[in-house]
């Protein structure tokens, strides 16, 4: 009994990196039962962030090594995406006040747990097939290539796709997170409602060397009339050098007005309503 006792206590340093967690159901499917993750527990070789999650007592759980436990261990298929994946890459331009706010964008929604770890972030999911046709989330999610056990992996080219690409953080193992490309289309889809019209405008003034072959898929991939005419709406306000390789003929922007802002000024080029004071062009 002691031998085997030992035996999983060293599988789980073996596949429990310090930091990260799993849920009750990986341990259930790795041979741990509810009698022995209590155990494990009263004697102190395992704490539990939140009911139904478990990790080693040793290493400081963030919302990257949350999310990274999902992306990995846990194999969700969610990725960061929108202002937090532009964030991540340096396109931030002011600092919230309160919790850091954390864009997850997938097909099913993360585990309710997520929301009640003790880390100073709050989680907000997005279903990716109302944005995109294609899903390169769950068929190419390049975390899961990765051996969070070695520490090495072989990396996936999703960057034809626009789509995807590993980002390091202070944590050794990798997010999965949108291209600024695709998170640029990801944070407009959040106007009016959950982003204002100034902030989106400031990060669109710095967005100066995206690669136009991927925005180029990411449009013509892109479902939502609104994303399409607000993309060049502010494409055109602040012309990037990208803007004149992209083939406008090839993006359909549908037909009808579309108020975005109630008492708005209405652009004549893309029938939608912008703040009076964004009116023009620079």
């Amino acid at each position: 009994m002691a031998e085997q006792r030992a035996g999983k206590l060293n599988f789980l340093e073996r596949t429990l990196p310090e930091g990260l967690l799993v849920d009750a159901a990986w341990m259930e499917r790795h041979g741990y039962s509810t009698s022995l993750r209590s155990q494990y527990v009263d004697a102190g070789w395992l704490v539990q962030p939140t009911r139904g999650t478990y990790k080693r007592p040793r290493g400081q759980l963030t919302w990257e090594k949350a999310v990274i436990s999902l992306q990995t261990l846990l194999e969700y298929p969610l990725i960061v995406g929108g202002r937090t994946a532009l964030e991540l890459e340096g396109y931030g331009h002011y600092v919230r006040s309160g919790p850091q706010i954390v864009h997850l964008h997938g097909r099913t929604k993360p585990p309710a747990w997520l929301d009640k770890l003790p880390v100073e972030a709050r989680f907000v999911f997005h279903r990716i097939d109302t944005l995109f046709r294609s899903d390169p989330v769950s068929k190419g999610l390049t975390s899961l290539a990765f051996d969070i056990v070695a520490n090495s992996g072989q990396r996936v080219d999703l960057l034809q796709s626009g789509a995807l690409r590993e980002h390091f953080t202070h944590a050794e193992w990798p997010l999965t997170v949108s291209t600024p490309e695709r998170a640029f289309l990801e944070l407009l889809d959040e106007l009016p409602t959950r982003e204002t019209f100034h902030n989106v405008d400031m990060i669109a003034e710095g967005l100066r060397t995206l690669s136009p072959r991927r925005l180029q898929k990411l449009l013509e991939d892109c479902r939502s009339v609104k994303v399409k005419r607000l993309f060049f709406w502010f494409a055109d306000r602040h012309r990037p050098p990208w803007l004149t390789h992209i083939d406008r003929s090839r993006v359909p922007l549908g037909s009808g007005k579309r108020m975005l802002v109630k008492g708005g000024k209405l652009d004549p080029t893309y029938l939608i309503t912008v703040p009076e004071d964004l009116g023009g062009t620079v």
